[in-house]
This record gives C-alpha cells, structure tokens and sequence, in this order.
C-alpha cells in the first residue's frame, strides 16, 4: 500500500510539472469580460507650467490670472488698484507660463489614499512643454460640476513623443488624497459585460450556461445536474446577470474570482474583417465566407468558386457545395503579388455588393 501511495504521489506530481510547463492555454470568462463597476476614471483640472523657454502661453489672459492668484496663494508680491485687484500687467508677458490640462487615469479595482500615479498634461495654447515642470495642481472628479479634490499633481514634465511636445507626462506625478473603491456587487448581483467583440446573443447564452453549470459549493457540474441552479441570467448581447450565492454572500471576491476562471470551449467569434489601410494591415477571420464571384481587377481575373482547379477549400464530409472562403482568395491575390491597396479594393467592393460574410471594419 506504501508503494501505491508513492507511486501516485510520483505521477501526480509529473503531471503538475507537465501543466506547468505547457501552460493552460484554454479561453476563460476572464478574458472576454468585465465587472460592471470596475471601469477606470479620470481625473482631470487645469494647472500651470513654468520653467519654458519662451515657448510657453502669449498673454493670454486666463494664464495670467492663474498666475497671479498662484503667486498670491504662495504668498509672492504683486501690485493691486484700490479694490484689491492685481495688476496683471506685471505678468503678462511671461512667456515662460502655459496653461495646461492634467489628467490622471484611476484603474478599474480603484485607488489609495497616498498611491502615485502618471499624469498627462497638455497644452492649451503653449508652443512646447519641453523643460518644464508643472506646479501643484488639483485634480477634480469625472464630473465637472461636482468639485471634490481627489489628487494633486506636479512635477517635472517629460515628452515620450518628441514630436509632440505639446503633451507631456509627469511620471507618478499624481498623489491620491482620497481612496477609491469601485463597488461591483449591487443587491447580491453582478453583472458581467461582454467584450464588444465577442459578444453576441449566442456568446451571452454560452456564458450564461456556463455559470449555471456550478452547484452550491461552486464545483464544476453538467448543466442537468440535479444540484444545478440557476443563478445567472443572460439580459442581452452584451450584459450578463449573476446572484452571488448565499455561501458566498461574505466572501464575494472568491465568487468572482470562481466565475471568471470558467473555461469557454464553444466560444463563437463574430466574422470579422480588420483593415488598417493607413498601414497596409489586412486580418481575416478564417471563417470568413464570400459567394462565388469572378474577379476582374485591372488586368487580373480570378474565379472564386468550388471545383477542381480553383482555391476554395472543400469539406469532404459535407454534403453541401462550399463556399469559398476570403482567406484563400486574398492568398491568391498576394500569390499573384497584387498591391495591398488593390486587394482592400476587392474587399470593400466585395462587402459592398453583399457577398461577404461578415463585418469589415476600417480603421
């Protein structure tokens, strides 16, 4: 019996080494969706630039009022008329000020009091950013109209794209002064929200059965298992509603973190057809179906249809005709060496008179 226990032990252990060396490259919930709740945000005010070389704002007036009230705040000397009001002429040919906009990203799982974060700081009017250093600046919550200081930034800007050195960032530039916890279980649900390009009806369908396929304790079961329950409920395309069990109720994170990992074996993926014609850049979904057309293009004319002798592929075990797929053809036309702009040509006029099948997406 000892030598059984060692034995086991022995291949139990060669298969976890053998998992971890071939990885798990199985598709999961995880990868297709997201928690409703947990969406970045951004912060966002304006704040002053100093330190340019005469790049900066030209008198424009709101910098010089912005800079007069930092100099008055940090206790700097200007001269007022009788009402107390400063003298902006002092200040108005500073042309080493601009005037920028700050941003600050906050992640979806949220933030803490004291954390760092990158900011960006674009110019308003300034020429360049380049040698400056932005002064303290507060920055308000998504809404304008609420206005609660939620970070502070500054420090020295840096300019990742020499070619515009109208925006800048200031790495970890940002101070958090409030904690920011996104919420996702709202009345004992979540609710799932499906990647835009996966989600489909069908896939909704997928991941609701998926989670309903998990008895009480959370263990993998068939879908007619007598301890199935159904707790998730597709609502539509793209939103899928979950109740957290009651043995989860005060452990939600594990819950998630259950469902997440769900694998997805049958997941369908929309037909789609991604042209970036700016850099030549075509990717075709290999399921992408066009009809059997003949092609005349400048002085090259392809059929595409079934049959000996032509490039659509043929599924022996199915009955049916096939239907020759986009990928072959535009396998053919780079064969021929066809431009990369005539072979989006096809494509668009392809799509256009309705024999492809499938999205194309021009970016």
């Amino acid at each position: 019996m000892r030598f059984v226990n060692t034995l086991c032990l022995s291949f139990a252990l060669t298969l976890g080494m053998y998992n971890v060396v071939g990885g798990d490259d199985r598709l999961r919930l995880s990868d297709i969706c997201r928690l409703k709740g947990q969406e970045e945000n951004t912060l966002q005010g304006l704040g002053l630039v100093v330190g340019l070389n005469g790049t900066g704002d030209d008198a424009v007036l709101p910098t010089t009022r912005a800079l007069a009230q930092m100099l008055k705040n940090m206790g700097g000397n200007i001269a007022q008329d009788g009402l107390g009001v400063p003298d902006l002429k002092e200040i108005e040919d500073t042309g080493n000020v601009a005037l920028v906009l700050v941003t600050a990203n906050i992640p979806g799982a949220g933030v803490q009091q004291g954390d760092k974060l990158n900011c960006t700081v674009s110019a308003i009017s300034a020429k360049s950013l380049e040698g400056g250093r932005l002064m303290q600046s507060f920055l308000l919550g998504p809404r304008a109209d609420v206005p609660v200081v939620y970070a502070i930034a500054d420090g020295n800007i840096s300019i990742p794209d020499p070619t515009v050195a109208t925006a800048g960032v200031v790495y970890g530039g940002c101070k958090m002064e409030a904690t920011i916890h996104n919420q996702f279980v709202h009345e004992n649900f979540i609710t799932l929200i499906l990647d835009r390009d996966v989600a489909s009806f069908s896939t909704a369908i997928d991941v609701q059965d998926a989670i309903n396929s998990l008895n009480q304790t959370g263990l993998s079961q068939g879908s007619s298992g007598s301890d199935s329950v159904i707790i998730a409920k597709a609502i539509d395309q793209l939103h899928v509603k979950v109740a957290v069990p009651d043995a989860y109720r005060e452990q939600p994170v594990q819950f998630v973190s259950l469902v997440l990992d769900l694998p997805l074996p049958h997941l369908k993926k929309n037909k789609r057809v991604v042209i970036n014609e700016r850099e030549g850049v075509i990717v075709i979904g290999e399921d992408i179906l066009i009809n059997p057309v003949a092609i005349n293009h400048k002085n090259l004319s392809i059929e595409a249809r079934p049959g000996a002798g032509r490039f659509v592929e043929v599924d022996p075990e199915s009955p049916a005709q096939p239907r020759p797929k986009l990928k072959n053809l535009v396998d053919a036309l780079n064969a021929l060496k066809v431009p990369t702009e005539d072979v989006i040509a096809i494509i668009r006029t392809l799509k256009r008179n309705g024999d492809l099948y499938g999205e194309v997406i021009m970016q």
